[in-house]
């Protein structure tokens, strides 16, 4: 039966993911630190880094009203993300793995007591991946929150430490990544009545459901009678396809399709970063 789906409220999850990803950089012996990535060219470190921006960032702007203005006639948004990004990693490249995990301590409980302060269905700006549309805090919390986990992630791979899935963290996390597959439907023409749905295995996972309706795609938590289309895969391949951590082509063999294949494919498109 499909329904609304429900705001995923994460507030009380923070201090878990930052307590967890703070007790691995202790633990982390000096050349864990330098190891590659999955991001690029960074290295543990740089993504403890950018997570430092992250942190600061927000603060600096939510908190205080400190922004640096983006002039679209000058650099595309995700060449202006990407850009600031790549100078803040490399000035903090000078610190020291120590400091680094001093601001990230700093960072959250700084962003802890602005997440706490906030009215998580007001209305706020948009989340770029769910729509133009001002978004209520709470998917912004959401957002934000699978931005630090997903980065945690990607440390956790390059050290060889077990990776933070359970459903704890998946279940929150996979909820707020649903939101970014309405987009890829936008420009893809169907009947009213129209259904393309997202079964996602594990205790995390779930199901979900892309509607066309009169006035165009939206999305429903859980399963349509008959729906057109779907897809199954398992809660590990579903996180790493929201991020791009896999290819088309791996998300593809790791999967299971029915129907209108040209309906199921634009599930593979969804993105939930925000470059």
């Amino acid at each position: 039966m499909l329904r609304t789906p429900e705001p995923v409220l994460v507030i009380d999850l923070f201090p878990a993911e930052r307590g967890a990803l703070l007790a691995l950089l202790e633990s982390l012996p000096p050349d864990d630190w330098f190891k590659p990535t999955i991001a690029g060219d960074w290295t543990a470190k740089d993504i403890a880094a950018h997570l430092v921006a992250d942190d600061l960032g927000r603060v600096s702007s939510q908190r205080d009203g400190h922004r640096q203005p983006w002039v679209p006639a000058d650099e595309p948004l995700t060449a202006y993300i990407d850009r600031r990004n790549a100078e803040w990693v490399a000035a903090m490249r000078r610190l020291s793995p120590r400091v680094v995990r001093s601001l990230l301590e700093f960072g959250g409980q700084e962003t802890q007591r602005l997440f706490e302060s906030v009215d998580p269905f007001a209305l706020g700006s948009p989340v770029d991946w769910a729509g133009p549309e001002p978004a209520p805090n709470w998917l912004d919390l959401a957002r934000e929150l699978t931005e630090r986990w997903h980065h945690q992630q990607q440390i956790r791979e390059a050290v060889g430490a077990p990776l933070l899935n359970d459903a704890t963290f998946l279940g929150p996390v996979l909820a707020t990544f649903a939101f970014a597959l309405v987009r890829p439907y936008r420009v893809v023409d169907a009947a009213t009545g129209t259904t393309v749905q997202l079964s996602v295995e594990g205790r995390g996972g779930g199901d979900w459901t892309v509607v066309r309706d009169e006035t165009g795609w939206s999305l429903r938590a859980g399963r349509a009678n008959s729906p057109n289309s779907s897809v199954v895969m398992n809660e590990d391949t579903a996180w790493r396809m929201y991020v791009h951590a896999l290819t088309r082509a791996e998300v593809e063999a790791r999967s299971t399709f029915t129907g209108d294949p040209r309906l199921a494919s634009h599930i593979l498109e969804a993105f939930a970063l925000v470059s």
